[in-house]
C-alpha cells in the first residue's frame, strides 16, 4: 500500500477505535523521502493522499512539501524520529483515560505487567508546555527516554513504533492500561509490581512477544 494511504488508514482506524475525537490527535510515518504527517484541522474521514504533507528531514527545520500545512504538533514528530532512528512512526491521541491521567499529571506506575509493553515503569507524564512548541517537544523526548509511550500533562498521550501499525497498536494499548489504572484507583489503588517483577516481565516480553512465524512443514 502507498505510504500516504497507509497513514490515512491508520488515522481512520484511530478514530474508529475511539482514540480521537473530531480532528484531535496526529500521526506520522517515516519514509525514504521524509516524514509523512497528518495535516492540521482536517477530519480523518475526509483525508485523501494528496492532503498528506511531507516533512523534509534535510534543509530548513520544519520545511515541508504539500498544499496542506502539517499538524501543529509537527515538532515532536520530527524531533522524535530524528532522535530515535529505530522508530518509524509516532501516534498521538486524546483518548479519554490517557487524557484524564494527563490532566491529573499522573504517570502510570508498575500496576500491571503490560507496563513492559512500553519499555518499563513508569510510563512518564511529560511536564506541561503549550501545544506545538519546542518546549513541549523537548519535554516529550525526555519522557520517552527508554520508553515507547508517554503522557503529556493536560494534553493526551503518545506512542511510537517501528511502523504506523505498531505505533497505533501501542497507542491503543496505552489507553487500555490507562483505563485499568484509573479503575484500580477507584477500587482503592493498585498493588504495584516490584522492580524485579517488572524486569522479569520485560525479559518475558522479549522472549514471547516477537513475530509469531509459522514453523516450516517437515518432509
Amino acid at each position: 500500500m502507498d505510504d500516504r494511504k497507509t497513514l490515512i488508514a491508520a488515522a481512520q482506524k484511530m478514530a474508529a477505535l475511539g482514540l480521537a475525537q473530531g480532528t484531535s490527535g496526529n500521526l506520522s510515518l517515516r519514509t525514504a523521502d521524509g516524514i509523512l504527517i497528518t495535516p492540521s484541522a482536517v477530519p480523518y474521514d475526509t483525508l485523501m493522499p494528496e492532503m498528506i504533507p511531507l516533512l523534509l528531514t534535510g534543509g530548513d527545520y520544519g520545511a515541508y512539501r504539500g498544499r496542506y500545512r502539517p499538524s501543529s504538533e509537527w515538532r515532536f514528530h520530527l524531533d522524535i524520529l530524528a532522535a530515535r532512528p529505530e522508530l518509524g512512526a509516532v501516534v498521538h491521541h486524546h483518548a479519554p483515560y490517557t487524557t484524564a491521567l494527563s490532566m491529573a499529571r499522573k504517570e502510570i506506575p508498575a500496576c500491571h505487567y503490560m507496563i513492559a509493553r512500553f519499555g518499563g515503569a513508569p510510563v512518564r507524564c511529560a511536564p506541561y508546555a503549550l501545544f506545538g512548541t519546542a518546549e513541549l517537544s523537548a519535554n516529550v523526548l525526555a519522557a520517552l527516554e527508554g520508553r515507547t509511550a508517554c503522557l503529556m500533562a493536560n494534553h493526551g498521550g503518545l506512542a511510537v513504533g517501528k511502523d504506523v501499525e505498531s505505533a497505533l497498536a501501542a497507542a491503543n494499548e496505552l489507553e487500555a492500561l490507562a483505563e485499568q489504572y484509573v479503575l484500580s484507583l477507584a477500587a482503592g489503588g493498585p498493588v504495584l509490581l516490584s522492580d524485579a517483577e517488572v524486569q522479569a516481565a520485560l525479559e518475558q516480553f522479549g522472549a514471547v512477544y516477537g513475530p509469531n512465524v509459522p514453523k516450516q512443514e517437515e518432509g
